[in-house]
């Protein structure tokens, strides 16, 4: 099996239920590297994966789990299932599209983290975050009545055409 799939396989139960200790371990790692990402301003990961988790102290299937998690704004996206402990990475990433992809999947502890201030304005994290809460509402047009003209235009009552 590779690390992806043992990521997978620690990460979600056979149900895709979150393992809550694989989470719990998980999660104070992956909110360290962001700190020091932001704080840094530094967009690029750039090593193996061996060498990567050693840096940040995590196992091979944690960093492939961050890895796989930020991949929404990567420039490009690896192939993570033929990734071994040796398998190069080299992605920049886009702190915009991470921002808003931290909003849309509800991470809190990430998109508030204080070190957003010195990527981004309040403003400008303030704009990124209606976009982002925006582009999942859904817009209905009005409903045609029943006695109203048809909207495909043969002149006909709704109700008497379409209806």
């Amino acid at each position: 099996m590779g690390v992806y799939k043992d990521w997978l396989s620690a990460a979600y139960d056979e149900r895709g239920g979150l393992v809550s200790r694989t989470w719990d371990a998980y999660l104070p790692l992956e909110q360290a590297i962001y700190e020091k990402m932001l704080a840094n301003k530094d967009n690029t990961i750039k090593g193996t994966l061996s060498e990567l988790a050693e840096k940040h102290s995590m196992s091979l299937e944690q960093c492939i789990g961050f890895l796989d998690g930020i991949s929404g704004a990567m420039d490009e996206v690896p192939d993570f299932e033929s990734f071994d402990a040796d398998s190069m990475v080299d992605v920049t990433i886009d702190f915009e599209t991470l921002y808003k992809k931290m909003v849309e999947y509800k991470a809190d502890h990430l998109w508030t983290l204080p070190e957003w201030e010195s990527v981004f304005s309040a403003d400008e994290r303030k704009a990124m975050y209606k976009e982002q809460k925006a582009s999942g509402t859904v817009i209905v047009g009005e409903k045609t009545g029943r006695n109203d003209p048809c909207p495909c235009e043969s002149g006909k009552k709704y109700k008497k055409c379409c209806g």
